[in-house]
């Protein structure tokens, strides 16, 4: 959704690399491009002039004049203002001290509420609450039913007394489910609430009424994030005619350019609480400010990532197949179609590589990227009988034309199977014994002998240490021996007393730009 923002932010900070320091036209010239980026993104213009004062005011400060690299000062300051924007912390659901929490979800027709309301109960599922779905949408054709369908999705009952179609009071139901969720003993009720195609006094009257008469503790705003200024207008409204505690932000995964997300915060200083992504109902999460902030600036979001992973891997599988890489040969083809469909549970692998810290670069070629070409190395794999999969080694000719055939591919896309797998594990494998990457150093704490690691120099029959007769090649000799002391005395970046590191040299120790020398420290 914030492909756009994120070019036209990208652009602009790469004309402030390599400055020393930061003159007012630079600023001027930063602070218009981020105006332009923002509008271009949909973002709400009183919005915009805040956001853009705040950055200028404090570019043209100390913390920037003073800074060793401008252009990361002023990233960092653009990121901290996003998430001033974005709300600042993240804000958690309240629960009720004693009886059922009562969750109410307003919003316009269309926005997904009914959805969202299976998502957020599966949700509270996972954090151990019991919930129960209340169908008072009794309003829009079918609204009841698909509510029913969502829930036995999820595994959680759905009220509904009523059967819709115009038919019934919502209040009613709403305030029947309460006892109907003390008595079932469920300790949250969602009430799914009619919408309409635009604001209304009827609209506006029912969503009071319901609140009136269950008293929730949150009072949710469902909106679509991909109608752009439309959102804030709509948000504003319900907020004067109905009132709300937080604002839950539905199609987020869509091609809209995001302004609706950077703006109702600001407009109407509701938090957004909850984000929708996509069509799973596993597709719904807290909204973290700061995470957000970071993905708009291609910082990825290693934090969510790790989350996902946790919640879909297998620890012990995934030791498992951790100790196979420490010996030779010991990963096989089963572990990675193991691997693999776990990796699948994370969701699209354009998602998952979207979360990594500068992916934004590759956009095209994620947007690009063929899902189903998981499906194809699945059906390659599956294809192949248990001693093959075990040993790879053995698939001659005449077993890749049986796989190819078994699993609809050609034979070519066999070979490049099994030609990728072995280079795979050869490279996995090294890097599990602490030999690292090819031109990179090992792994810090790996055992084994790192790659571009110092040698020790040799020593001669009486122990003592030889010295070669080439000046360069002892000089060379000299300072290895000195780097060696540094290392034994806790310092690996070439200070053997223990002074201040030289975060530069670390950084080109390791390979990486000397930019990163910030990060190390």
């Amino acid at each position: 959704m914030f492909a756009t923002l994120s070019d036209r932010l990208a652009d602009t900070f790469k004309n402030l690399r390599g400055k020393g320091r930061l003159s007012e036209a630079d600023i001027d010239a930063t602070a218009r491009e981020i105006r332009i980026a923002l509008l271009e993104a949909d973002v709400a213009l009183p919005v915009v002039k805040e956001f853009v004062g705040a950055v200028k005011e404090r570019a043209r400060g100390e913390e920037v004049s003073g800074a060793l690299n401008p252009a990361q000062q002023i990233i960092k300051i653009v990121h901290e203002e996003l998430v001033t924007i974005l709300g600042g912390e993240t804000r958690r659901l309240r629960y009720a001290k004693s009886g059922p929490t009562v969750i109410m979800l307003a919003g316009l027709q269309g926005a997904g509420k009914t959805t969202l309301a299976a998502k957020l109960a599966l949700w509270l599922k996972e954090q151990d609450k019991t919930p129960m779905l209340v169908a008072a949408d009794l309003q829009r054709p079918n609204a009841v039913q698909q509510l029913q369908v969502n829930g036995e999705r999820v595994g959680v009952p759905v009220f509904a007394p009523e059967p819709g179609n115009g038919t019934g009071d919502p209040v009613d139901v709403a305030r029947a489910s309460i006892d109907e969720a003390k008595r079932t003993l469920h300790d949250v009720v969602i009430i799914d609430t009619a919408g309409r195609l635009g604001v209304d006094e009827t609209l506006m009257k029912q969503a009071a009424d319901i609140r009136d008469a269950v008293q929730p503790d949150e009072v949710l705003f469902v909106v679509d994030a991909m109608i752009g200024q439309d959102a804030v207008t709509t948000a504003q409204a319900f907020l004067d005619g109905v009132g709300y505690d937080g604002v839950v932000l539905t199609k987020l995964d869509g091609d809209a350019r995001g302004g609706a997300a950077l703006s109702i915060r600001s407009i109407t200083g509701k938090p957004v609480m909850f984000a929708s992504s996509g069509e799973k109902m596993t597709d719904f999460d807290l909204f973290h400010p700061d995470r957000m902030a970071s993905r708009i600036l291609d910082m990825g979001d290693m934090l969510t990532l790790i989350e996902q992973a946790e919640k879909a891997f297998d620890s012990d599988q995934a030791m498992k197949a951790a100790e196979k890489l420490g010996t030779k040969g010991g990963f096989t083809l089963e572990d990675f179609l193991q691997q693999m469909m776990q990796i699948r549970k994370l969701g699209s692998m354009t998602k998952i590589m979207g979360m990594l810290p500068g992916m934004g670069q590759f956009r095209d070629q994620l947007e690009n990227f063929d899902e189903r070409e998981i499906d194809r190395i699945q059906a390659i794999i599956q294809s192949m009988t248990p001693a093959e999969r075990e040993n790879p080694k053995i698939i001659d000719g005449s077993r890749r034309a049986r796989i190819a055939k078994g699993s609809g591919r050609q034979v070519s896309d066999v070979n490049q199977l099994v030609d990728r797998f072995f280079e795979a594990r050869k490279m996995m494998e090294q890097m599990a014994r602490g030999g690292g990457m090819p031109g990179m150093p090992g792994l810090p704490g790996a055992g084994g002998k790192r790659a571009g690691a110092r040698q020790q120099p040799q020593k001669g029959k009486k122990g003592k240490k030889r010295v070669s007769g080439n000046p360069a090649k002892a000089a060379q000799q000299k300072a290895a021996e000195k780097a060696a002391a540094a290392e034994k005395a806790g310092n690996p970046f070439g200070n053997p007393d223990g002074a201040e590191i030289d975060y530069e040299k670390a950084a080109e120790q390791l390979n990486l730009p000397k930019d990163f020398s910030q990060f190390l420290k």
